[in-house]
Formats: structure tokens, C-alpha cells, sequence
């Protein structure tokens, strides 16, 4: 097991290295210049979308799809706001200094763009199933709009295998180390619960999976973001200091071990990637569940989606952390915004990363249980779906009482290989994102969309 998983180690080096970060931001900024800087200009535009009733049609009926555009976003938010909004900061700016929160800041800008794309192809391309239920996605405008089924294959494959472990496993892990820490329960006592409500949830489809990401996204979100601003609040004379120094940092690299620029920029740009997803592939799936009128105005919503978790939820972590100072003590990780937290608001502080970790990684298992489906009935055709969901419910209690180096670091590659086959997709389908912009821009200056 060790040699296969420093096999995966070095694999996870070469597919996250330099040039797949290059290509990820790159595409960012090729498609954000093409969409006329878009993810500026209609950002107020996408937030009212997102939280507006989905338009119906004349009649009051509602158009093609299984859920609205909030339960889309919501979905794909469960997946996306997840360990990394609370670890995954902490090890950026332990290892890249808080230089790197600038450049995390600078992913998700162009990192707007790249999920507005994704957004626009999951619903163009999308498809109806032999159940009556959308499917969209990477794999399906790979091979629908680029005609190359072996690309889509793959892109599915790796989907599959990242679901089992990032999705799951992982996640559950993380859950039952953070309870058995604060509450002294046994992880296999948090298996068994976890496995339960997980079941519960998945197994009625997406619309069940929407219905409780829709109820348990907001309040998650908005619990741990209050509790990072009363922080911010009340030891607001520091705030200043930390933003310079994250500004000061991101071009200078003086808080990392030789001044080295280059890691503050990696672990900016890797852990934001990470957080926000942007690129990956894995969001499309759900946008293209949404009932909609046009590719483009789903993918608005999807777009906002990037903004709430890295420029608001990551923010709120990286800024705390700078602030208390604490992040060159040797900590890293949940453990690290755990004790900052407390420290700067003592005998709550850490009680709200606790639980937000808990229903961040929770929420996660939900979303990305959807993603793994859709991927293995691709694959495998719609009648693998039971199977798929049962074995992901095991795989959720196997991550409670595993030890998961392994999976960690062959999750790292899959998830990793699945950017490769969508960020080629995109690029080439470039045309076909601005096409269908501009025809919404116009449709609505002719009054003929809401």
C-alpha cells in the first residue's frame, strides 16, 4: 500500500503541477476575455437570478428540467463549499503564506468565467433519460458538441473514481475525526448515522438531494460566514494590517521560507481550484438539472456559485487566519482554523468551524453522490444508478473507520484527470459559449426573455 500510494503521490505531483494550474487559470482568462469580462459586468445580473423564482413558460408551465435554479446552485454548492473552504485555506497559507489568499482571490475572478462556460454547454447539450430526468455534463458536450465519445468516456471514468473517495470517503472521514475529537463519539458511531442520513437522502434522486442542499446549503453558509464577520467585528483594528499583508505578500513572497513568489502563487491558485471547482467539470452536472429557458441564464446562477464560496466563504477563512497570526505555530488544516477561530473568539469561535466542517463535508457527500451517478450511468447505462448509490452509501461508512492516505491521494489524481478532457472541451467550444451569450443578450433587449 505504501509504494501504490506514493505511485499515486507522484502521479498527483505531475497532474497538479505547474502546467495544469497554467491551463486551468488560462482558460479562465481566454474565456473571460471572450465573454467581454461577463463575470463583472453581470454579476448583479446572475445574483438575482439565483435567488429569484425559475422563469415558466407562457402558459405557467415550467419548462424542461427536475429542479429550479436555486436547487441547481445549491447542489452544486453542496458539493463545492466543502473541507476545502476551512482546511484547504489553511494549508494555502501555511505553506504559500497569505500571499496565497490574493491569489485564491484571483482564481475565482477568472474562475467565474470558466464555470459560467460550463454552465452554458451542461444545459445546451443536456439530454432527456429513459427515467424523465435530465443528464448533462463534461461527458455530454464532449461528445455532443465535440463528437469525441472516448474523451467523454474518460472524463466519466475518473468522475466515477474521484466520486468514491473526494465525494465520500474522505469527507465522511473527516466528519468522524472531528466529532470523535470534540465529542469523544466513536468514528464507527458516527459511520453508522452518517451512512443513514446519507441513504435517506440519495436515494430519492436529485430532487431530494436539492430539496435538502436547498435547506441546508444557506444556513450552513451563512452561520459560518457570520461567525468569521462577528471575529473580523470585533478585532477590527487588525483587519487592515492582514489585508495589506495579504496584498503586500502576493507579490513579494516574504512571509514563505526564501522569499519563493512561485509557491505563494501554487497554493493560491491550487487550494482555490480546489475549493471552487472551477474547470473541474463536476458542477455542469447538476446546472444541467435546472428547469430554464436558456443555456445562458442557468449558467449565470452557476456562476455565482464561484463567487459565494471562494470570494465570500474562503475570504472570511483567509482573512481570519492572517488576522490571529497563528499559521507559522506548525499547524495546518482544519486544525489550524479550529484553534484560530477559538482563540480570536473564545468559547464559540471554534465551535463554528467545528460544525461547519461537519455539514460542509456532509453536504459534500450529497452533492457529489449526484455527480458519481450521473458519470456511471453514462458509463454504465441508467439501470447501474441503484447499484452506484448503494455502493457509494458503503463507501461513506468505510471512510468513517479507514485509514484514507491512499484514497486522499488517488482521489487527488482522479479529480485532477477529470479538468484534463472538460478544459479541452471548453476551449474548443469557446464559440459556442459566446454564440449563445450574445443570444440571450439580445432575446432579452427584444423583451422576449424575462
Amino acid at each position: 500500500m505504501t509504494e501504490v500510494k506514493a505511485w499515486f503521490d507522484a502521479i498527483g505531483g505531475w497532474v497538479w503541477g505547474p502546467p495544469m494550474l497554467v491551463l486551468l487559470v488560462g482558460t479562465g482568462i481566454w474565456l473571460t476575455l471572450r465573454l467581454r469580462l461577463l463575470q463583472f459586468t453581470m454579476l448583479g445580473t446572475a445574483l438575482h437570478q439565483a435567488f429569484k423564482p425559475h422563469p415558466k413558460k407562457a402558459d405557467g408551465s415550467d419548462h424542461e428540467g427536475d429542479v429550479s435554479h436555486f436547487g441547481a446552485l445549491m447542489t452544486a454548492l453542496s458539493a463545492t463549499i466543502g473541507t476545502g473552504n476551512i482546511a484547504g485555506v489553511a494549508t494555502a497559507v501555511v505553506l504559500g503564506g497569505p500571499g496565497a489568499v490574493f491569489w485564491m482571490w484571483m482564481t475565482a475572478i477568472f474562475g467565474m468565467a470558466t464555470k459560467y462556460a460550463e454552465g452554458v454547454l451542461a444545459v445546451k447539450y443536456r439530454v432527456t433519460n429513459s427515467r424523465g430526468e435530465m443528464s448533462g455534463g463534461p461527458m455530454y458536450y464532449i461528445e455532443r458538441g465535440l463528437g469525441q465519445k472516448w474523451l467523454a468516456l474518460l472524463f466519466a471514468l475518473f468522475g466515477v473514481l474521484a466520486s468514491f473517495g473526494i465525494g465520500s470517503s474522505v469527507q465522511s472521514n473527516s466528519v468522524a475525526q472531528s466529532i470523535q475529537a470534540s465529542f469523544q463519539i466513536d468514528t464507527w458511531v458516527t459511520g453508522v448515522a452518517l451512512t443513514a442520513f446519507t441513504a435517506l437522502v440519495i436515494l430519492g434522486g436529485i430532487r431530494s438531494i436539492a430539496r435538502v442542499a436547498s435547506a441546508v446549503v444557506p444556513v450552513m453558509a451563512v452561520g459560518y460566514v457570520l461567525g468569521g464577520l462577528v471575529i473580523i467585528g470585533l478585532h477590527l483594528d487588525q483587519l487592515w494590517p492582514a489585508v495589506r499583508l495579504i496584498f503586500s505578500d502576493a507579490f513579494t513572497g516574504q512571509a514563505v521560507a526564501g522569499g519563493a513568489l512561485g509557491t505563494v502563487i501554487r497554493y493560491g491558485v491550487a487550494r482555490g481550484v480546489f475549493s471552487n471547482e472551477a474547470g473541474m467539470g463536476s458542477a455542469p452536472i447538476a446546472a444541467a438539472a435546472a428547469k430554464t429557458d436558456h443555456p445562458a441564464r442557468q449558467a449565470l446562477v452557476s456562476m455565482t456559485g464561484t463567487f459565494l464560496d471562494t470570494i465570500i466563504v474562503c475570504s472570511i477563512t483567509g482573512i481570519v487566519l492572517v488576522m490571529g497570526g497563528m499559521y507559522t505555530g506548525g499547524e495546518t488544516g482544519a486544525a489550524l482554523t479550529t484553534h484560530t477561530f477559538g482563540k480570536m473568539l473564545p468559547g464559540v469561535g471554534g465551535w463554528v468551524v467545528t460544525f461547519g466542517l461537519v455539514f460542509f463535508a456532509y453536504s459534500t457527500i450529497l452533492g457529489w453522490c449526484y455527480y458519481g451517478e450521473k458519470c456511471a450511468s453514462y458509463l454504465l447505462g441508467e439501470g447501474f444508478v441503484l447499484p452506484y448509490r448503494l455502493i457509494y452509501v458503503a463507501s461513506v461508512m468505510a471512510g468513517t473507520v479507514l485509514s484514507l492516505d491512499l484514497v486522499w491521494a488517488a482521489s487527488d489524481v482522479f479529480n485532477g484527470l477529470m479538468a484534463i478532457p472538460n478544459l479541452i472541451a471548453l476551449l474548443l467550444l469557446t464559440g459556442v459559449v459566446v454564440a449563445e451569450t450574445n443570444d440571450f443578450i439580445e432575446r432579452r433587449r427584444r423583451g422576449e426573455l424575462p
